[in-house]
Order: C-alpha cells, then sequence, then structure tokens
C-alpha cells in the first residue's frame, strides 16, 4: 500500500495541470464551416474579413451584429449562432487602436475564453494583419488556461476540438513553434506551481517538478542547496524562515549559459511555499492563498525555462530561495536576531515579512558567486503595493534609473505594466535596528518600499539592481484576456522582454 500511495504522489508532483492545445497555421482563406472567430474595428459596418464573412452569410451576420448593437468596441464580444454555412461565428472587438502585438495576443486571449473546446467544433482563428499570428495564438494559450486537476468534471484535454489560425503571417508557424510556444508553457508552469495546494508542492517537490521540465535541455545545470549547505554558507536568514517547518528550505539554483563568456543576468525569486507568517500568525481569511507565494520563485525559474527551450544567445541564472514559513518548537521569534551569509545581523520584528529573509541571502548569493551584469528579484512582498497600485501594476523598484527605465519599456511592451514606486535614503534609514544592522519590519507607512530598502541593503551600490513586488498583480480575482482568474505567473513575459531586448548577445 505504501509503494501505491508514493506512486500517486510522484505523479501529483510530475504531471502538469494542464496541456497547452494544439493550435496549426494555415494561409488566409474563409474556412467552409466549423467555428469561425473574427476581429471586427470599430465602425457603424463590419469591414475587413467580416465583411467578407457577412457575404457569404447572405448578409444575415451584419443584420444579426446590428440587432445585437454590436460596434466593434475593444473587448466587446458578440458569439451568433446558425451563420449558415456555420455553425458559429464569434466577433470580437478591436477598437479603434492598432492591430499590434498587444491587440493579437487579447484577441487570440478572448477567442480562447469564447472557446474552451468543450464543443468538438473546430476553432478557425481569421486574422487580418500581415504579421502578428504567432502572438495570436501565443495569446490564446494563454486565455485557454485552467487549473482543474482536482475537479472532477474536468475537461478531457485529449477530446478538445482542434484550433487553427489563418492569416497572410507566412513566418507565424516557426515563430510559435519554436519560440513563444515555449513562453506559454514557462507561464503554465508558473501558474501550475501557484496553483497547486501547500501539501502538493513545497520546497523538495517544486525542485522535482521544475527539474522535471529541463529534462534533456542544453547549456543547462541545475544545483540544489540543501539544508546543509545553507548553513555551511551561513545563510542564517533562510535558515531561519524555514525552521518551523518538517519540510527543510532549499535554494535552488539553474544556470542556463547560452551566450558564451557574457556575465550572467541573475534572477532571484522568493520561494515560500506555504506562508502562515509563523509566530506572527496571519488572520485565517484568505490564507489559503499563501500557497501562490512562492510566484517569485516559480517566475524566475520559467523565465529560465523558456530562455532554455528556445535556446536564447544569452546567459541567465535563477535563484528560487525555497522555505515553508510555519510555527513551531523550532520556528524563529520576534525579537531573535538572525546573522545573513553576508554577514548583516537583522532583527525580528515579525516572522510575516519572511519573503526579504529568504531574498537577502539569495541576493548576496547570487553576487559573490556570478558578478552578474544585472540582478533582479521577484516576489509578492507586501499588501502595501496593492494598496498603492492596485491589481494593475506590479511594485518595481531600483537605485539604477537606466535598468529601471529599460524594465519599463520592457513590462510595458510584453502586456504586463510595472509602476516605479520610491526607494530613498529615507527608507534605508527606517530599517536601522537598535539591537542589529537592520530589522525586518514593523515600520509604519510605505511598507513596499521599506521592503525593497530590505532587500536593497543586501545588494552592493554599484551593482545593477531591481526589485519588483508582484504582490498586486500575482492573483487576478478579475480576468484579462491573457490572465484567466487565478494566479497569473506575472513577470514571465516582462522579463523575458527585457532579456531579448538588452541580453541576448548577436551571433
Amino acid at each position: 500500500m505504501r509503494s501505491i500511495l508514493l506512486s500517486a504522489a510522484i505523479l501529483l508532483i510530475s504531471a502538469p495541470a494542464a496541456a497547452q492545445r494544439s493550435i496549426e497555421f494555415e494561409p488566409l482563406a474563409l474556412p467552409e464551416t466549423g467555428n469561425v472567430v473574427v476581429a471586427v474595428a470599430e465602425g457603424e459596418t463590419l469591414s475587413g474579413l467580416a465583411a467578407r464573412l457577412n457575404e457569404r452569410t447572405g448578409g444575415a451576420l451584419a443584420a444579426a451584429a446590428t440587432e445585437a448593437g454590436f460596434t466593434g468596441a475593444e473587448r466587446e464580444t458578440l458569439t451568433l449562432y446558425g451563420m449558415r454555412p456555420y455553425a458559429r461565428i464569434d466577433l470580437i472587438g478591436l477598437g479603434t487602436g492598432e492591430w499590434n502585438r498587444l491587440a493579437a495576443e487579447d484577441f487570440g486571449g478572448t477567442a480562447a475564453t469564447l472557446n474552451n473546446g468543450a464543443s468538438g467544433t473546430d476553432v478557425n482563428i481569421l486574422w487580418d494583419g500581415d504579421t502578428e499570428a504567432a502572438r495570436v495564438a501565443f495569446g490564446f494559450l494563454l486565455g485557454d488556461y485552467r487549473f482543474d486537476r482536482y475537479l472532477e468534471d474536468r475537461l478531457d484535454r485529449s477530446t478538445l476540438s482542434s484550433v487553427t489560425v489563418l492569416s497572410n503571417d507566412a513566418a507565424a508557424g516557426a515563430s510559435f513553434n519554436n519560440d513563444l510556444k515555449h513562453l506559454a508553457n514557462s507561464i503554465y508552469l508558473a501558474r501550475d506551481l501557484a496553483s497547486e495546494p501547500g501539501n502538493v508542492v513545497y520546497p523538495q517537490s517544486f525542485i522535482d517538478r521544475v527539474r522535471e521540465h529541463f529534462r534533456g535541455l542544453g547549456n543547462v545545470n541545475i544545483e540544489v542547496l540543501d539544508e546543509r549547505d545553507l548553513a555551511r554558507l551561513g545563510m542564517g536568514a533562510h535558515l531561519g524562515v524555514g525552521g518551523g517547518s518538517e519540510r527543510p528550505p532549499r535554494l535552488l539554483i539553474i544556470e542556463y549559459e547560452g551566450g558564451g563568456d557574457e556575465p550572467p543576468v541573475v534572477l532571484a525569486g522568493k520561494g515560500v511555499t506555504f506562508d502562515t507568517g509563523g509566530v506572527s500568525l496571519k488572520d485565517n481569511e484568505n490564507m489559503w492563498r499563501m500557497k501562490g507565494d512562492m510566484a517569485g520563485a516559480a517566475i524566475v525559474s520559467a523565465t529560465v525555462l523558456a530562455a532554455a527551450r528556445r535556446e536564447a544567445p544569452l546567459n541567465v541564472v535563477a535563484l528560487a530561495a525555497l522555505a515553508e514559513n510555519m510555527p513551531s518548537g523550532s520556528a524563529i521569534r520576534p525579537g531573535d536576531v538572525l546573522t545573513s551569509m553576508s554577514g548583516k545581523t537583522i532583527e525580528i520584528s515579525s516572522t510575516d515579512a519572511e519573503g526579504r529573509l529568504v531574498l537577502s541571502d539569495a541576493v548576496h548569493y547570487g553576487q559573490v558567486e556570478y558578478s552578474p551584469e544585472v540582478l533582479i528579484n521577484v516576489a509578492t512582498l507586501t499588501g502595501s503595493v496593492y494598496r498603492a497600485l492596485g491589481d494593475t501594476y506590479a511594485g518595481m523598484f531600483s537605485r539604477h534609473d537606466e535598468l529601471a527605465k529599460r524594465l519599463r519599456e520592457a513590462a510595458a511592451a510584453a502586456g504586463e505594466p510595472a509602476w516605479r514606486l520610491p526607494l530613498d535614503d529615507i527608507h534605508f534609514e527606517l530599517i536601522e535596528s537598535d539591537v542589529a544592522d537592520v530589522i525586518n519590519g514593523g515600520i509604519p507607512g510605505a511598507g513596499a518600499s521599506i521592503g525593497a530598502s530590505f532587500i536593497g541593503s543586501f545588494v552592493a551600490e554599484d551593482q545593477a539592481w531591481a526589485h519588483f513586488d508582484i504582490a498586486s498583480v500575482d492573483y487576478m480575482e478579475r480576468p484579462l484576456p491573457t490572465v484567466p482568474v487565478g494566479f497569473s505567473a506575472w513577470g514571465i513575459r516582462m522579463l523575458d522582454e527585457y532579456l531579448r531586448r538588452h541580453h541576448e548577445i548577436t551571433p
């Protein structure tokens, strides 16, 4: 019986929650039958492909759209059945803006939300632009994501209808299959990891699942530091967070070397696989979401996975600082003093300010081990960032203006906007402690900036560094075309775009 239970546990750890739907590409032509999805520019009459579909339906499409009051406004949708010869036509409004990359992704994501594949009827997506058809397919996959592995009535992915993108973009198939499909797969992985319950994903099982996704990829080296290694290196902050759990902490190191002798970009992610708050116990309301407090670690790991799968010409390292924050007799207490790898001592004000602790050791390790060109960390760090920015922006902090500019531009281009928040001398002064070098919290006001300054105090001032607080955007209560309700994996598209723009070497 024990072997059967063990086998079942291994399957839960290694199996993905949802496989991607297969997407084919064909030259632009009106299909003869099936489901048809078409983008419509805002206006009084149907134009372009929608006008051609209207002719095929003998004018029934325009009549039905007019009767329904459909205008083509951005993200407006209209589903019509029995538009012979088609079983169904979906109209998706693109508004009056450009049919650019983000519009293509949103169009594809909206198409997925309208067609989950359960009907079994083939879905034909028409795209009128000469480029960006691969982005339509990419957006479709992002919008098609669902985490339903624990539902008895979940969709059988093997029986879902086929999806075909028809366009004049001859390069779409290669661009999607050799690149964007891998990026979507990486986003799926990060969403899966954050969505899994804490009894399934914990430090070691996180490592097992991520390692499986890297199996067989070239130029990749994976190393795991266990609790003995962390102690040997003096990572007292990281060990302190994981000290209350029966599941010991880990530091997962993923190195991808596709850029020759160039110094790497190091990405460090907070990986608290479940956060009770420790002795400073959280309220029960919404504590279940703390299974996703490892989103930063999932995002940086998945970003490297996307680079490795597309064989990107760059060097990048992910550091996933993994721990489970639990209350017990061996847990740290408020008032304790920890010694970090850097030698800097930390007074514990709250054991619920734990993400900055694991990152303090991770960012120091990243600097001394790799001498990176750029160091970026990602964390679900503070509730303050949500109160400042809502669920539209992630918070970005940096002492380096040019890096902040580049990252904000990449975030906007990728459709994952970030807003730079203050990080000034006053924030570093506020974390000075009377009994140690720094204190980890308990300072009123400017919580997101104080959290950033704590991590920044472990980063050399001449090291190009940025901190992203994604607690505002890691879980979406309202769906977006490419982000269903749930854990978003915000940051992978932004980091991927930044790496492409600024760190890929020219052959």
